[in-house]
């Protein structure tokens, strides 16, 4: 794991990183492995890799950011990406890959209402997106509309919603 985030930082070739975030991102389904790439600062090497460019690398990001997402103290790092994968969500292509991996990120980290703050700002986008997307993006905004809706103190900020 530790060869692969030096790898990420090391390389600038698309498809190298594409490979070593695959292999973090399926590491990332075992909880040991979850607590060991945030030890190796394995959560900011990825989540620094937000910006990228190309599209097949950022959904793979958001892929493997997904995934460490099941850990609360994951969480706590992955948090301040959140504002980043909004934007993400919203600037990228309709029903896109990279939109969706980011709609599963973002179901992820509203689970609890620790984080539902960050998301206020885009919840005309994720109304707009309920209406316009296919169906695998409706049912990707509706699980993340569904986790606010389920914190009282959204409930202003979803009625107000300008769509």
């Amino acid at each position: 794991l530790q060869k692969l985030i030096h790898l990420l930082q090391a390389t600038d070739d698309p498809l190298i990183q594409e490979q070593a975030l695959i292999t973090l991102s399926n590491s990332a389904a075992f909880s040991v492995n979850q607590d060991i790439i945030r030890n190796l600062d394995g959560l900011s090497v990825i989540g620094g890799m937000l910006s990228n460019s190309v599209p097949k690398v950022k959904e793979k990001v958001l892929n493997a950011l997904t995934n460490l997402s099941m850990n609360i103290k994951n969480q706590e790092e992955i948090q301040i990406f959140i504002t980043q994968v909004c934007k993400t969500v919203e600037s990228t292509s309709l029903n896109s890959d990279v939109q969706l991996a980011g709609l599963r990120l973002l179901t992820n980290m509203s689970v609890t209402s620790d984080y539902h703050q960050k998301m206020i700002n885009s919840i005309p986008c994720f109304l707009r997106l309920l209406s316009e997307g296919t169906e695998r993006t409706q049912i990707q905004v509706l699980k993340v509309l569904v986790n606010l809706s389920a914190n009282p103190a959204m409930a202003r900020h979803l009625l107000r919603a300008q769509v």
